[in-house]
C-alpha cells in the first residue's frame, strides 16, 4: 500500500533522525556554551589566584549571561524537538489507522482489535521520546566531543589523547548492549500486545466463558500472559542497567586519567604534554571542567538508549501491522450518495478463488448471473463460497480474472461506485451496544429514521423489538437470539435495498431451526424482487427456491 509505505515516506522516524531538526540545533548550541562558560570560570579563578580578585565582576556578569542563554537554547530546543516528534507521531498514527481502516473486513489475518489499539495507542507512545530526546542525544555525541577535544588539545595534547581514546570503548560496548536490548524491547512489545489481544477477546465472550464455566482457566492464561510479560520487561531493564554501568566506568576512568595527568602536571612531575610550557591554574582548571563535558552527551544518550530500543520496535510493530493488512479494493476512493439502482448484470470471467494467504483455486469460475436473476452458489462449507461471494463484493482482492458489474470492472479505480451499487449480509453480522435502530442505520447518511421500521418489519423483528422499543442491545448481539441476530442483519440489508441493484448473501440460514429458516427465506426472496441475488448457501431448500444454482469446486448440483 502505497500510503501506508513508511519507508517512501517523509514520516518515517528513522529517515527523520538522520538530519537533525530546529529542536536538535538549538539543543547543540546550547551545549556548546558550556565551552565559553569554562574558559570565563577558569579565568575567573586564575585572577583570584593571581590578585585580580576585583576584576573578576566583568567575568561573573559574562558566566551570568552565558547562563542564561544556554537555558533558553536548552528550553527552546526540547520544545521544539517534543512539538515535531509529535507532529510525526500524529502522522505515522493517521497512516497506520487509514491502513487498518482501508483493509478487508474478511481478512482472516488481521491484527485483533485489542492487540491493534495497544499499538497504536499504547505502544506508540515510546517513539516520542525516541525522536526527540534521543535524536537530540545523537547529534550531542556526533558534535560536541570533537569540539571539546580540538579544545583541550589546544591547551595539552596528552589530555586531549586519553579523551579520545577512551571515548570508542563506550560506543562499542553500547552498541553491542544495544543490540540485545532492541531484540528484548520488541519481545516486549509483542508479548503486550498479545496480552492485550486475549484479554479483549476474552472479556468479549465473557458471558459463554461463564456459562461453560471456563472462568478459571482464562484467568490462568491471563496470568501466565502476565508473569510472562513482567519477566521480559524486568529483562529490558536489566540490559538498560548494564549499558548505563558500562558507560560510567570508561567515563569515570577517562574523567580520573585526565585529573591525575593535569595534577602531576601542575606539580611538576609531567612536564610533557603542551604546546606552550607548563599549564597554569586557570588553564588546568578549564581542562578539567571540560573533562566531564566529553563524556556528558555519551552519558546522556545511555541514558536515552532505552527509549531508542523501545521507539523502533514501536515503529516496527506499527509497520509490520500496517503492511499485513490485505487492502480493500477502491477504500481510499471518495464515496458518492447513493441513488436507486435497477437490476444489474453480474459477469465473472475466469476468476480463481483467493482467500488471503492461501493458494489460488485451480479451476476459474465463469458465470453470467442476468438482471433481476436469483443464483445460489453452491457447495460444502469450506468449498469457497463466501470468499467468492466476496470478490464479487469487492471486499477481498480478485488477483486472477475479472469481476464485471453492468459490464464495469471491479478494480481500484471503480469498486467503490460498485459497492454503493451492492447491498451485503454477512454471515456474522456484529452488532453494536445501542439500540436495534442504530444497529440498523448504522448512522449511515443515506438511511432515514423512517427507513427503519418498516424494515424491521420486513425482517420480521417487530413483533420481536415491539416489548422493548426502547432498550438497548449488547456488544456481539447480547440479548438476541441467533434467528434474531439475522433478523437484525436482515434488516439491514432492507433499508440498504431500495439503492442497491444487487443482493450479495452469505450462508443465510444456516444455524437456524427450520421454522427461523423458511421465515427468513421468505423475507430474504421480498426484498430481492425486481433486484440481482447472489447467496452462498449448503441449504438445498433455500438453493431450490432460487432461479439457478452454481457448483463452487466441482460440488454436485442437489436434485
Amino acid at each position: 500500500m502505497e500510503s501506508t509505505d513508511f519507508d517512501q515516506t517523509a514520516s518515517n522516524p528513522r529517515a527523520q533522525r538522520r538530519r537533525p531538526d530546529c529542536g536538535t540545533a538549538w539543543s547543540v548550541v546550547a551545549s556548546l556554551l558550556w565551552l565559553p562558560q569554562a574558559a570565563l570560570l577558569a579565568t575567573a579563578v586564575q585572577w583570584m589566584a593571581t590578585g585580580r580578585a576585583a576584576e573578576v565582576g566583568g567575568l561573573a556578569l559574562g558566566l551570568l549571561v552565558l547562563g542564561a542563554a544556554k537555558a533558553w537554547c536548552e528550553g527552546h530546543g526540547m520544545r521544539l524537538s517534543f512539538e515535531a516528534a509529535r507532529a510525526q507521531l500524529d502522522t505515522l498514527r493517521a497512516q497506520v489507522v487509514q491502513a487498518l481502516a482501508s483493509s478487508s473486513p474478511l481478512d482472516t489475518r488481521r491484527v485483533p482489535s485489542g492487540q491493534a489499539a495497544s499499538a497504536v495507542a499504547e505502544q506508540a507512545e515510546a517513539i516520542v521520546p525516541w525522536l526527540s530526546r534521543y535524536q537530540t542525544a545523537m547529534w550531542r555525541t556526533r558534535v560536541l566531543p570533537l569540539v571539546i577535544a580540538a579544545v583541550v588539545a589546544w591547551q595539552s595534547w596528552v589530555a586531549a589523547l586519553i579523551l579520545v581514546v577512551a571515548a570508542p570503548l563506550i560506543p562499542l560496548f553500547m552498541a553491542i548492549v544495544g543490540w540485545r536490548a532492541q531484540a528484548a524491547s520488541q519481545e516486549q512489545m509483542v508479548q503486550l500486545g498479545q496480552m492485550n489481544g486475549f484479554l479483549l477477546d476474552r472479556l468479549r465472550g465473557l458471558t459463554t466463558l461463564r456459562a461453560l464455566g471456563a472462568v478459571d482457566a482464562t484467568a490462568q492464561r491471563l496470568r501466565a500472559h502476565a508473569e510472562s510479560l513482567r519477566q521480559r520487561t524486568l529483562r529490558v531493564l536489566r540490559i538498560a542497567f548494564l549499558s548505563s554501568a558500562v558507560l560510567e566506568l570508561f567515563s569515570a576512568l577517562g574523567v580520573a586519567m585526565v585529573a591525575v595527568y593535569v595534577g602531576f602536571h601542575l606539580l611538576g612531575y609531567l612536564e610533557f604534554g603542551t604546546w606552550h610550557g607548563r599549564l597554569n591554574l586557570g588553564q588546568a582548571l578549564f581542562v578539567l571542567l571540560l573533562a566531564p563535558s566529553f563524556f556528558e552527551p555519551l552519558r546522556e544518550l545511555a541514558a536515552v538508549w532505552h527509549d531508542r530500543a523501545a521507539g523502533e520496535a514501536a515503529v516496527q510493530a506499527l509497520q509490520d501491522m500496517a503492511r499485513a493488512a490485505q487492502p480493500l479494493p477502491g477504500a481510499l476512493a471518495v464515496s458518492v450518495p447513493r441513488a436507486p439502482q435497477s437490476a444489474a448484470r453480474v459477469t465473472l470471467h475466469n476468476v480463481h478463488i483467493q482467500a488471503p494467504g492461501v493458494a489460488a483455486s485451480a479451476a476459474p469460475v465463469h458465470l453470467d448471473i442476468q438482471p433481476g436473476e436469483h443464483v445460489a452458489l453452491w457447495g460444502a462449507s469450506g468449498s469457497g463460497k463466501s470468499v467468492l461471494l466476496a470478490q464479487i463484493a469487492g471486499l477481498l482482492p480478485t488477483h486472477q480474472g475479472q469481476v464485471r458489474v453492468d459490464g464495469v470492472p471491479m478494480e481500484d479505480c471503480n469498486a467503490a461506485a460498485l459497492r454503493q451499487r451492492m447491498a451485503w449480509m454477512g454471515q456474522h453480522p456484529h452488532v453494536f451496544a445501542g439500540s436495534a435502530a442504530r444497529n440498523i442505520r448504522l448512522d449511515r447518511p443515506d438511511v432515514a429514521e423512517a427507513d427503519v421500521a418498516p424494515a424491521m418489519l420486513a425482517a420480521g423483528l417487530g413483533a420481536v423489538l415491539q416489548a422493548r422499543p426502547s432498550s438497548s442491545l449488547g456488544e456481539g448481539g447480547q440479548g438476541l437470539s441467533g434467528g434474531e441476530a439475522v433478523r437484525l442483519a436482515l434488516a439491514r440489508l432492507a433499508v440498504a435495498a431500495p439503492q442497491a441493484g444487487v443482493l450479495l448473501v452469505d450462508e443465510p440460514t444456516a444455524h437456524l431451526d427450520p421454522m427461523t429458516a423458511a421465515q427468513v427465506m421468505q423475507a430474504l426472496l421480498q426484498l430481492a424482487q425486481g433486484r440481482t441475488l447472489i447467496v452462498a448457501t449448503h441449504d438445498p431448500v433455500l438453493a431450490a427456491r432460487m432461479d439457478r444454482v452454481v457448483p463452487v469446486q466441482g460440488a454436485e448440483v442437489p436434485v
